[in-house]
This record gives structure tokens, sequence and C-alpha cells, in this order.
């Protein structure tokens, strides 16, 4: 027989009140509602209001991997080369863009980003790097100027892939970067610009939504050879949509259905499922960067906008302690 004798647990505080600053896996009892509490993670799944930027704008984009460290540039403001830095509270300007421009692609980290192609005037091949304080024009174009499109590359500035978008019609052509040069990679099988993307390297990504001659909700993933389409397209078609996450966990929100939109989705890797709650403000051609765990939405146009929203899909919360 095993003796447990010298096992000893932890004192469970008990409290009249829930602690007002828990530490996780703190886990106490409530005398006033008689139950057993802890904070732990869960899902959330909810936006809530954040800094504005400092220049409203839309048509931009931006990189970073959380809503406590992200990066905003370009726009149509005409177009724009203002950077503006994020860190959960507010934004901050920094240095600018070389070259003014908007409905361009945006990859990367808060401090390892790349500003590719849109339009400074006409439509660009050019492409900039962010070492997060200044820009620098890479040597390396992109192949075909083109703007509104999606793009893979959350978290790395050194692989990504651009798809979609408008280089004078709408266009079903992808690029990928290896951090040293682009290459043509294999089409969408929909042509369609202005449509969300996510992923999280050249050889992972999911594009979503945009406009065909209408509005599209369909649903195409990469693996580095081909583009698949699934059988499951968005619960709402819609385009000027912003798109962040990686191929299996991905949220679309905002755009323009039939009108202004704050609708949220999120993909599981198979299909898409309307959060119950999302943006407070309608609102399309908006940025957005993260994951589908943390990520911020700003900017935008109903009129253009410096609203941020900040997305916690899974957070520290207090939770009932319940034995079945």
């Amino acid at each position: 027989m095993v003796a447990y004798t010298g096992i000893q647990g932890q004192n469970i505080l008990i409290v009249s009140s829930d602690p007002s600053d828990p530490t996780e896996g703190q886990i106490w009892y409530n005398t006033t509602s008689n139950l057993l509490k802890g904070y732990q993670i869960a899902t959330i799944n909810s936006w809530a209001s954040g800094g504005n930027l400092n220049t409203a704008r839309a048509n931009f984009s931006g990189a970073g991997a959380t809503q406590n460290s992200a990066v905003a540039f370009g726009g149509q403001t005409p177009p724009s080369a203002q950077t503006e830095t994020y860190n959960g509270t507010s934004w901050t300007s920094v240095n600018s863009m070389n070259t003014g421009r908007f409905a361009l692609f945006g990859v990367g980290i808060q401090t390892a980003a790349l500003a590719i192609s849109g339009n400074s005037g006409s439509r660009t091949t050019a492409v900039e790097s962010w070492n997060g304080s200044s820009w620098t024009t890479n040597p390396a174009s992109v192949n075909t100027a083109r703007t509104n499109g999606g793009a893979s590359g959350n978290g790395t500035q050194t692989s990504a892939i651009i798809f979609g978008g408008f280089d004078g019609d709408n266009t079903a052509a992808s690029e990928s970067w290896n951090g040293t040069s682009w290459t043509n990679t294999p089409s969408l099988n929909t042509a369609r610009r202005v449509l969300g993307g996510a992923g999280s390297s050249n050889t992972s990504a999911l594009a979503f939504g945009g406009f065909t001659d209408v509005n599209t909700g369909a649903t195409e993933s990469y693996n580095g050879t081909a583009w698949t389409s699934s059988p499951n397209s968005m619960n709402t078609a819609r385009r000027a949509l912003i798109g962040f996450g990686t191929q299996t966990a991905a949220l679309g929100g905002g755009g323009f259905s039939t009108v202004y939109t704050g609708a949220t989705e999120l993909w599981n890797g198979t299909s898409w499922t309307n959060n119950p709650s999302g943006m407070a403000t309608a609102r399309t051609e908006l940025g957005g960067v993260g994951f589908q765990t943390s990520g911020v939405a700003f900017g935008g146009d109903n009129s253009p906008q410096a609203l941020t929203e900040e997305w916690t899909g899974q957070g520290l919360a207090t939770r009932t302690i319940t034995t079945s």
C-alpha cells in the first residue's frame, strides 16, 4: 500500500469579492456567491476599443503578431507614406516610407516588415523593408505591379506570398518571396481583388472573400505547390475585409457586403463560423494584423476612420469551477 501522508495541498483563499488583480492559476472561494473560482486561459472571442490612429485613413496595410505590437503604413490620404506603431495602448508616428502608396500589401512583424507594391500615383512594383525604425527600398521588386490583393507572411519578413488583386483587371496571379527574390507561383482558382488573406509563410496561405464581378466568400488554401478551393465559403460574401491568422486558424472581419459590416468570422481549417460579436464600427478598406488568439483592426472607410479595435480570441479570465 502506498502512503500519501507527505502530500500537502495549497490553501484556497476565502474572500467576499473576487480579487481585482488575480494571477494565472489562482483559485479562491467567494463567500458572497458561494462559488469556487479560478483565473485561467479562456476563449473570449470579442473586440474592444483601442487607441486611435494619429491620422484617419483607409486602403492601407500593416504587420504585426499581436494586439500589443503592430505597425501600420501607407493609405489613401492621397498616397501616404506615413507609418505608425502600436503598443496596445496608443499609436506613435515614426519614420515614413520612402514612397507614399495605398492599396498595398504588408507582411511581417512590428520590427521586421515589408511594404509591397500598391499605388503611388500608378501601380508600382516597389518593395520596402522596415527594420523597426526606418524603411529601406528593397532591390528585389515584385514581378507584377498590383493593388488590393491578399498576403501570407504573418510573423516573418523572409517568407511570404501575395495573391490576387488588381493589375488592370482582377487577377489570380500569386508571387512567392524567399527573403531574396520574388518568384511567380501557381495562380488562385478564382481571380479577385480586395480579398482577405492569412497564413504564416510562402507555403501556407489562405485566401478568402473579395470581389470578382460580385462579392464572394470563396476560400482557397495554398500548400506551396497549388491552391485548393474549399467547399465551404464565408457565411457572408464580402469585399475589402481584413484577414489575419494562419491557414488553419484565421479571422475575417469587416468589409462591404450589401452594406458596410463589422461582422467577424472564424476559420478552423475546414469551415467558417460567425462570431456572436462583430466590430463596434462597420467599415471597409481597413487594416488588420495578428493571429486568431490576438489581433488588432485599425482605420478604414465609411468616411476615413482613425478607430482601433483589439481582438482577443484567448485570454485570462475569471471562471467558475464546477464538478461533475
